[in-house]
């Protein structure tokens, strides 16, 4: 009888280090090896794709894009890798005449008569699903119009520019400004080593680091965000004439912003702010608007500035080519179900109508793949086309085959071109008839990777921008990058960014560096690897038309003033003067304000003269960052109630702390006091007078509600009164 093999039964060895040893084969950090493919093909360069020549489009055949931009398409599901967290609006885009017929032959954007519908689906970059709205970010404006002649996709941000120049650096950016791999920390946040790391290796990224740090980046609402195509696209006419066109968004309430510590707080108090925001103003029939206009260069004019058109990191200042004003969107509707609108619908910068065209921009070369892949990684099919949020309403004939989930039922047996069972069908649409027909361009060129020398000029722009701002503006940046700065570890970094910054501007560079450890002067020949460009002005090819400062760069010099849709927190208590905060809400009302009742304990308070009045919100469940402005109406033993609580003291004193219009007339002026209200020129108690000073409007016990009320409206138009920031003692 042979002997029974006993090791085939015995059960495998494990401890607590079995699964560690395990994983160790599995385990590679890439440390003193060279870059390879998935095949094992060493990498010689991985900054720029390969192309027809430096200004040409990015070739098929460049397998190391392509594998690199899979990858990175490919590795979150079903979650978008970015712009995972958004909110999204139905509504309709009409444009004001027919003269934009001289450009294109795009026929929604040329017939005055016709409202084309549209969604369009707001997002923060970086975080994930789950992170708060309010986050320090760049904000995805992502507009799909369904046009008679196919779906048109504006993809666009809230900045017009962007960190990277070619696409295939991309899955870099992305993966440094993602949580680290070894802990998944920080969510949602640039403020940490990778990204910085990246970020001050990478000069080009200068610009767009200008914009992430401004106030910009943490906008008030979606309602009163812009929205830039970043890219320089084509407009094509009917004779077949290209012009060069950059395409905004401007929001017809203007641009304004949160400042830092009411982001944070708003992360906590409602993570979900923007999106409740954008969702209860709908509601209200406080309809978002938003002005398409546009920036037009004829082709001739390609090589007339001092930047490049096919860099997606310059801007064309509005002072070289002025906006043109061509239509109007209104979101008028709120979706049925998140998921099934917001959620699937697909965008792709490729999605294109007779009359718009691409151009050679690497940045937008790169997103012509990689947004098509992503979306058949997120419905692991190739027709999400066919989901409804995704569906055009021009028909649909092809001969696409079948794959998961196809809901179309396609009839007959010819599924292929050219064919004559099906009598030629469908057919081909010649141009005349709505065929879709590339510009035809000259593209010559040897391949290389390499990118054209007009991209190289990194800090032009950058010193722009900082020249466009005001004091305030300059002070929120800097101390937007203390912060940011503050959370990077490595000091090596930290100095290399502030050398970036005096390239910038030696100013910034020193107001940065005092707040971060960082010793002046920066030791210039201490020089990072990579794209780094020492000396901008030496290498620019072009010395054409230049700004060194843009106004409308400026949130706050290019201010729209206005009341409507803006929110007022009127705080009271037992006792307070019915007569006065009825007439002030009536007018506020009337203004397009909301206002909403906030006190301690929700339920009803009663007035000194016996009204009652429903309270909205309570101090538990509100704050003053949920609101623009906040009032506070006479009535001594209301307001001494309030100088006895210490919410309502902060929801005052915060409120003055971040610039908002705040306003109390008679006894209430004591609360203020309270509140350490001060560097304010106040209203005398008992007088006739109504005094307004850095946004504290404050009346005497006498004086009459409807000057005071006009003058807090006033004050709310301004919606910031920065001028506060120099004299105030923060709370």
């Amino acid at each position: 009888m042979e002997e029974k093999d006993n090791n085939k039964a015995k059960p495998t060895s494990v401890d607590e280090n079995s699964k560690n040893k395990q994983l160790k084969h599995f385990r590679s950090d890439g440390e003193d090896q060279y870059m390879t493919t998935d095949q094992g093909l060493r990498v010689n360069h991985t900054d720029d794709s390969l192309k027809a020549g430096q200004r040409g489009p990015t070739l098929m055949e460049d397998f190391h894009f392509r594998e690199k931009m899979t990858h990175l398409d490919h590795e979150s599901i079903p979650e978008r890798v970015v712009h995972a967290r958004g909110s999204g609006a139905h509504g309709y885009f009409q444009p004001y005449d027919s003269s934009l017929k001289e450009f294109t032959k795009a026929k929604f954007l040329t017939d005055p008569n016709t409202k084309t519908p549209v969604f369009v689906r707001f997002s923060t970059v970086a975080g994930s699903r789950g992170s708060a709205d309010s986050v320090r970010d760049a904000r995805g404006f992502a507009t799909k119009f369904y046009t008679e002649e196919g779906n048109y996709d504006l993809v666009a941000n809230n900045i017009p520019v962007f960190f990277i120049q070619d696409g295939i650096k991309f899955p870099d950016l992305v993966h440094a400004v993602k949580p680290e791999p070894d802990n998944e920390m920080p969510q949602a946040s640039a403020a940490h080593d990778t990204f910085w790391d990246f970020i001050s290796l990478m000069p080009e990224s200068t610009h767009m680091i200008m914009w992430l740090l401004s106030d910009r980046a943490i906008p008030r609402s979606f309602r009163m965000m812009d929205g830039f195509g970043v890219h320089t696209f084509r407009f094509i006419n009917e004779a077949g004439k290209s012009t060069f066109v950059k395409l905004h968004w401007r929001a017809m309430l203007g641009a304004h912003s949160l400042v830092w510590d009411e982001a944070q707080k708003l992360a906590g108090k409602d993570p979900d702010w923007h999106r409740r925001d954008l969702w209860e103003a709908i509601e209200m029939g406080d309809y978002p608007e938003y002005e398409l206009s546009v920036q037009l260069v004829p082709e001739e004019d390609e090589f007339k500035y001092d930047f490049d058109l096919l860099d997606a990191t310059k801007i064309i200042p509005e002072e070289l080519v002025p906006l043109r004003p061509v239509g109007k969107m209104v979101l008028n509707r709120n979706p049925d179900n998140f998921f099934a609108e917001t959620e699937q619908v697909a965008f792709h910068p490729g999605n294109l109508v007779p009359g718009i065209d691409v151009t050679n921009d690497p940045l937008l070369q790169g997103r012509l793949f990689s947004y098509l892949d992503t979306q058949i990684n997120r419905f692991s099919s190739i027709n999400f086309t066919e989901v409804p949020i995704n569906r055009p309403l021009a028909p649909v004939h092809n001969h696409h085959g079948a794959g998961f989930m196809k809901m179309t039922i396609g009839k007959g047996k010819a599924n292929y071109w050219p064919n004559s069972i099906g009598n030629g069908c469908p057919m081909m649409a010649p141009e005349n008839m709505g065929g879709y027909v590339h510009h035809m361009e000259k593209v010559e060129g040897h391949k290389i990777r390499a990118r054209s020398e007009s991209f190289n000029d990194h800090y032009s722009q950058p010193t722009m921008f900082w020249n466009s701002l005001t004091e305030a503006e300059k002070d929120h940046l800097v101390s937007a990058a203390h912060f940011e700065l503050g959370k990077v570890n490595i000091k090596a970094i930290r100095e290399r960014q502030v050398a970036n910054f005096y390239r910038v501007d030696p100013q910034f560079a020193a107001l940065v560096a005092a707040g971060i450890g960082i010793k002046m002067p920066i030791d210039q020949d201490s020089e990072p690897t990579g794209n780094f460009v020492k000396d901008a002005a030496s290498q620019k090819i072009s010395q054409g038309k230049s700004v060194t400062e843009s106004p409308s760069i400026s949130m706050d010099k290019d201010k729209v003033e206005g009341s409507k849709s803006r929110r007022v927190a009127i705080l009271i208590e037992d006792g307070f003067d019915y007569n006065e905060a009825m007439q002030v809400k009536e007018a506020l009302e009337a203004a397009g304000v909301h206002a909403k009742i906030v006190s301690k304990v929700q339920g009803k308070r009663i007035s000194s003269t016996g009204q009652e009045l429903e309270v909205d919100m309570s101090h538990v469940t509100t704050g003053s960052v949920m609101f623009d402005a906040v009032y506070i109406p006479d009535g001594e033993k209301s307001v001494r109630k309030m100088m006895g609580m210490g919410d309502a003291l902060h929801f005052v004193a915060e409120a003055f702390k971040h610039c908002k219009p705040i306003a109390t007339s008679g006894f209430g002026i004591n609360l203020f006091e309270r509140a350490f209200v001060v560097g304010v020129n106040f209203a005398d108690k008992e007088s006739g007078k109504v005094v307004s000073h850095t946004g504290v409007i404050t009346a005497g016990a006498n004086a009459d509600a409807g000057e005071f009320a006009t003058k807090f409206v006033e004050a709310i138009k301004k919606h910031r009164h920065w001028d506060r920031e120099k004299t105030m003692t923060p709370a």
